[in-house]
């Protein structure tokens, strides 16, 4: 009789207590959602949050064959001896902390849940709903993980990788709800204050006349004021989000993950700063007034005011730079390819498949 396989395995399978654990996660999130449906319909700069619940559940269903393997026994990881997966002084300080950030998480979110259900939507509740949601989520995932489905003990390694792979459905809520007022109003005056310079001084060493009042440029026909919109802020939660998709599809190891975020953070930074330039280089030219005038061409219509399509731009090229960093991030070399050494395929690893 042949080894069973993994594919043989579905969710039913899994121990009543992961079921259980599953659907009350299942719970939270509907709540959560419910939470931050408002923010996604209130606010442009977070209607992206529209798409996060499909991406989330595409990135489960992408890493499900791998979330199989480790809770099934049949594929790789096989079963470790047990001398291996005896859990060691920094095993059990992990289980602690899982424990401790398990019951801290359940608290913020209730305490969220208690905002939300008592006041009108806001910030703190919506944050303290999310943050307390991905700590539930990888803590429960680490501390229910301690046992393979059939029984078999796990070990550490397997555990932390097996979380990682939940590492994005479960935090990237975190980027879908809107920031504390008083930080997000902070970082809104940094970047305010930084693209109003940087846009003053370019202006100013090519020879353009002009003169900057805190925020505010004035040209020689009229003034141009650097508003909220043009912060950036806006475009980089949007990329922060699909920088953080597409690290977590495409990628298959942590570092190159954490380095495409961080790209898209700088492409951002960058593109805003590029739309700040050509916003005040057409009002420079064509009258204060211009940047908020409609573009219209003639197969497409009226397409919007040139401030939104230039904002609707930039969003779409930093998609594009990203995209076009992905088979440079995955581009490996044949002799340090570690898939062309011998024996490598002996044992299937998917530990850096999980974060």
């Amino acid at each position: 009789m042949s080894e069973p396989t993994t594919n043989n395995f579905t969710f039913k399978q899994l121990p009543k207590t992961h079921i259980a654990v599953s659907y009350m996660v299942l719970g939270f999130a509907a709540f959560m959602i419910w939470d931050q449906i408002y923010w996604w319909g209130e606010r442009e700069d977070y209607s992206f949050g529209y798409l996060v619940p499909l991406f989330a559940a595409y990135v489960l269903y992408d890493r499900w064959p791998v979330i199989r393997s480790y809770l099934f026994r049949g594929a790789a990881p096989e079963v470790e001896p047990p001398a291996s997966v005896r859990l060691g002084p920094l095993g059990k300080a992990l289980e602690v902390v899982a424990m401790a950030g398990f019951m801290g998480a359940l608290l913020l979110f209730a305490i969220g849940a208690l905002l939300r259900s008592v006041t009108t939507p806001q910030n703190p509740a919506s944050l303290a709903i999310a943050a307390g949601f991905t700590g539930i989520v990888l803590c429960a995932v680490f501390i229910f993980s301690k046992e393979r489905a059939d029984g078999q003990p796990m070990g550490l390694k397997q555990r932390l990788a097996l979380t990682c792979a939940f590492l994005f459905p479960a935090a990237i809520w975190l980027i879908s709800a809107p920031l504390v007022s008083v930080l997000e109003t902070k970082i809104k005056v940094f970047l305010l204050t930084k693209v109003t310079i940087v846009v003053f001084n370019v202006f100013d060493v090519a020879g353009f006349e002009l003169e900057r009042e805190g925020n505010v440029l004035i040209l020689p026909e009229g003034q141009v004021g650097v508003e909220e919109a043009c912060s950036g802020i806006r475009s980089l939660t949007a990329c922060l989000f699909a920088g953080s998709f597409l690290a977590a599809v495409f990628l298959d190891r942590f570092w190159k993950k954490v380095l495409l975020v961080f790209a898209a953070m700088c492409f951002a930074v960058i593109t805003n700063l590029m739309r700040s330039l050509f916003l005040t280089f057409w009002a420079y030219n064509n009258g204060s007034n211009a940047i908020n005038e409609h573009w219209v061409l003639p197969l497409f219509g009226d397409i919007g005011s040139v401030h939104d399509v230039t904002g609707f731009a930039i969003l779409g090229l930093t998609c594009v730079g990203l995209m076009l960093l992905l088979p440079i991030f995955n581009f490996k070399l044949k002799e340090f390819d570690d898939e062309h050494e011998p024996g490598a395929d002996a044992v299937p690893d998917h530990t850096s498949d999980a974060s």
